[in-house]
């Protein structure tokens, strides 16, 4: 298992304010156990001298008291400075210090005025330092509040803000060394996401089956109650936002359908619903030919898939997994696990449709509905091209009703290319478990169909993630000359 997966751009991104000559802040934030903290740790793993203060719930004295023993190491004469943050900070700027304030939210809990304090430094002490600070949290919320919006202390003083989100699919699946095959890489996705912590739980050496059942549905296990602490840290109400993530995950994800299932009045939902987006919980899409401001075809997605498995199989469950024992997952999860797990697969077809459309320049991929027509993949081109698929996640092979389906549907899709000529639609079918053979014969006969199995999805989505890291890279590169010339 890596110690330290992806993250490319942004280390680059902090490699450059360290090597600024001004003085530079850095916020870093996004919810709890994203690798906040071990991404500050390694862009800093060259740098004996700075000061990484992880704060804890304790009082401000204590707080400062530790700060001061822990910034000694580097910096001695910091123990000759009056013990008040203006003073301790403004010595360390003198010293060009690198400083990084780990759980700045417990920090500003019990000290209102540390922002306020470092909005005054950076406003009128340190014209003449080179110093870095970078200020990390897991409470998005306080985050806001202290650094982010335009009423906040902090507002419009960084140079960086790194909104940390979960790994893409590629980086992810470093954590088993190509030990699972690509059906068994999209299972686990679907079911532990992106999250680095929840992916150090899971056991490379134990199916599937025996890591949900030991991890998630267990009363003891390590990520039995994660989504319950995680919110209960953002929210101070938070029951009828948990009301509302049950009802997206148990497939309600209309307003009126949300409605319907919480007993929440329509009118009353934008405010939840707002804050749950805010806190990066859940997405709000739109069909892609629509715009996301003037559509009123919305459905509302919970973006993380542990999340999305833990409001569906956990949230309310009580004792139920425990009285079952070892038949929990059989009885209740597997069942209905590849239903669940296609809604995943469906984003990985559309992420894979560039690599493997290379030939074409994709504007935008996403998915398409309108009353009881739906497609689940499309891409958009620059040219006269319409790309359109459907995926199956199922243990049959996909048979030809999929096809006839998708070119049903297709006639209600209102897109035309941008130079007035005719579109030209091609076809893309995606399945876990291979085609009939009326299928493979139309792929044969036509031009304008191809077929993809799981591996070549996993393998675009693998060769896309490399193309991007050096996509970030070449830029970062160029970024840095511009910034030194």
């Amino acid at each position: 298992m890596p110690a330290f997966v992806n993250r490319t751009e942004e280390l680059a991104r902090l490699h450059e304010l360290y090597d600024s000559d001004d003085a530079e802040l850095a916020v870093v934030y996004g919810r709890r156990r994203l690798g906040k903290t071990a991404l500050v740790r390694e862009s800093l793993r060259a740098d004996e001298d700075a000061i990484i203060y992880q704060a804890k719930q304790k009082t401000s004295e204590l707080q400062l008291q530790q700060f001061i023993e822990t910034a000694a190491a580097s910096y001695p004469g910091v123990g000759r400075i009056r013990e008040e943050w203006d003073e301790i900070l403004g010595f360390l700027a003198e010293q060009d210090a690198t400083v990084v304030l780990d759980q700045f939210p417990y920090l500003v809990a019990q000290d209102e005025s540390l922002p306020s304090v470092l909005q005054a430094m950076f406003d009128h002490e340190l014209a003449d330092s080179a110093a870095t600070f970078v200020l990390v949290g897991s409470s998005i919320s306080m985050m806001e509040e202290a650094a982010l919006l335009g009423n906040s202390p902090l507002y419009g003083r960084s140079s960086l803000k790194l909104d940390i989100r979960q790994l893409p699919f590629d980086a992810a699946m470093e954590f088993f060394d190509d030990e699972y095959t690509a059906e068994e890489q999209v299972l686990t996705w679907g079911v532990f996401g992106g999250v680095p912590y929840y992916l150090e739980e899971v056991s490379p050496d134990a199916t599937l089956a025996e890591n949900i059942l030991r991890t998630i549905l267990s009363r003891h296990g390590t990520l039995h109650n994660e989504p319950d602490y995680v919110l209960r840290m953002e929210l101070t109400e938070p029951t009828r936002y948990f009301s509302i993530l049950e009802a997206i995950a148990g497939g309600s994800t209309s307003r009126n359908e949300i409605a319907g299932t919480t007993g929440i009045e329509y009118n009353q939902l934008s405010k939840y619903l707002d804050r749950l987006a805010r806190l990066r919980l859940v997405d709000r899409h739109v069909p892609i030919t629509e715009q996301k401001e003037r559509s009123k075809r919305s459905r509302y997605r919970i973006r993380d898939p542990f999340f999305r498995f833990w409001f569906r199989y956990v949230y309310g469950s009580g004792d139920q997994y425990d009285e079952l024992g070892r038949d929990a997952y059989d009885a209740l999860v597997e069942p209905e696990l590849a239903d669940f797990v296609s809604h995943s697969f469906e984003e990985f077809c559309c992420s894979a449709l560039r690599p493997l459309y290379p030939e074409h320049t994709i504007t935008n991929t996403g998915q398409w509905w309108y009353g009881e027509h739906e497609i689940d993949v499309v891409g958009l081109t620059a040219g006269e091209t319409l790309l359109v698929g459907e995926c199956k996640f199922q243990q049959s092979p996909l048979g030809y009703d999929a096809l006839a389906g998708l070119q049903e549907h297709v006639g209600e899709l209102r897109w035309s290319p941008q130079d007035g000529r005719d579109r030209v639609v091609e076809y893309a079918l995606f399945s876990r478990s291979g085609f009939k053979p009326s299928v493979e014969e139309a792929a044969a006969e036509r031009e304008n169909l191809q077929l993809f199995t799981v591996d070549e999805v996993v393998r675009a989505l693998s060769e896309h993630g490399v193309r991007r890291i050096i996509r970030s890279s070449i830029d970062l590169f160029r970024l840095g000359q511009k910034i030194r010339t």
